[in-house]
């Protein structure tokens, strides 16, 4: 199929020649028409100056329009500054905050007020309607270049303020979570409140961080509001929560981090951050072993007393050897049984029928078992401090799931 005839090519020359002396000669007034406009309408926008004093916008508006007449007449500029200064709107539009939208909205306005100029040209001219069109096409496309310019510019410089956001918290995070404890808590919160400030942090009274455990290596960050400091660059994401009392925190992190799992440290002030990062770095050991349930982000407040008798194993094993020792005579079955039924003992110190009950036996079975209990202990079974040593090894012991939970 043989391409489409021009209607611009098919103009003499000399016609389009001339328009194009007509337009040059006007596009600097249209500039300055054009730029009067925009400020006219948005009163806000800061004009930057060249090295020059003249707006930047001013410039590039200009530039573009000689551009675009000047390849339309056939004469090829080759210096594509003014996409430069395109590209700058685009960088200076992430720099002040603001979107893409009114820069693009600034464009459309520009392009309708060159047209109407362009089109009284062409009509003195003697430019045919149809060629006009073909025209008012190309300076529609000419305009998406230039957006695209824009865009280029914007999401360069996003992706570097993103970058120097991410360094700059993440200087924060070193700063909030380091141990040990800072010798002079003065210059430290100070220095604290200066890098906060920096990424745009509001210090809050108290926080919790948590440990994250990545369900795969392409696995999406979570979608933490922005208030929440959000590490990624380790190999188990941390995650400091502002505040983690407040109304709906908990639904909110719960709806953030889904299909992720982790655990979220205790509350703890400001100061304290390191801290509840060491529970949550327990609680996540302890979710790799097993022993903690996983597939979610779990709270640390809620766990209390496996965090706290499962982490140091080699103390409570050698206390478990020493204190139920007796035991050892009674075989691996037997003696696991009289471990669960001393276990309730200890948590009820109630009657057989109650501790039957908890264990799902017969009270005479209990009754059995407590003589024996008390054959193997003799009356040190009565001292406090061996009752709430057996306690401790009998609890780790059962949440490490060697002795079975209660059945009510």
């Amino acid at each position: 199929m043989p391409p489409l005839r021009s209607a611009w090519q098919d103009v003499p020359r000399t016609r389009v020649r001339r328009f194009a002396e007509l337009a040059l000669d006007e596009l600097p007034l249209l500039a300055e028409d054009i730029f009067r406009e925009i400020r006219r309408e948005y009163p806000n926008l800061a004009p930057t100056p060249t090295e020059s004093g003249e707006p930047m916008a001013l410039v590039g508006i200009r530039r573009a329009l000689e551009h675009f007449v000047q390849h339309k007449a056939g004469e090829h500029d080759e210096a594509e500054d003014h996409r430069r200064v395109f590209q700058e709107f685009g960088r200076l539009q992430v720099m002040n905050g603001r979107s893409l939208d009114s820069l693009q909205a600034m464009y459309r306005m520009g392009v309708r007020m060159a047209w109407r100029r362009l089109a009284e040209i062409g009509q003195k001219v003697h430019i045919p309607a149809p060629a006009m069109y073909e025209l008012a096409e190309s300076g529609f496309e000419y305009l998406d270049g230039l957006v695209a310019e824009s865009m280029r510019g914007y999401a360069e410089a996003a992706a570097r303020q993103e970058s120097e956001r991410l360094r700059l918290q993440r200087r924060l995070l070193e700063l909030l979570l380091a141990e040990p404890r800072p010798a002079d808590p003065v210059r430290h919160a100070e220095a604290l409140a200066e890098r906060a400030a920096r990424v745009g942090w509001p210090l809050p009274e108290r926080v919790a961080v948590a440990v994250l455990v990545r369900p795969g290596r392409e696995a999406v960050a979570p979608a933490v509001s922005g208030d929440v400091l959000l590490d990624m660059e380790c190999e188990r994401p941390r995650m400091v929560v502002p505040d983690p009392g407040a109304a709906g925190r908990p639904e909110l992190l719960r709806r953030a981090t889904a299909g992720w799992s982790g655990a979220l440290g205790p509350p703890v002030p400001l100061a304290a951050a390191a801290a509840s990062l060491r529970w949550a770095t327990v609680a996540v050991r302890l979710m790799e072993r097993g022993l903690l349930p996983s597939g979610e982000l779990l709270h640390c407040t809620e766990h209390t007393e496996a965090l706290v008798l499962l982490p140091p194993d080699e103390l409570i094993d050698a206390v478990a050897r020493e204190r139920l020792a007796p035991l050892a005579q009674c075989g691996a079955t037997h003696g696991r049984r009289l471990a669960e039924t001393l276990l309730a003992w200890l948590e009820t110190r109630g009657g057989a029928p109650e501790i039957a009950a908890r264990l799902g036996v017969h009270p005479q079975t209990v009754r059995y078992r407590l003589r024996q209990i008390r054959d193997l202990w003799g009356d040190e079974v009565d001292d406090p401090d061996l009752r709430f040593e057996l306690e401790l090894v009998l609890r780790a012991q059962r949440l490490r799931g060697d002795l079975a939970a209660p059945a009510t």
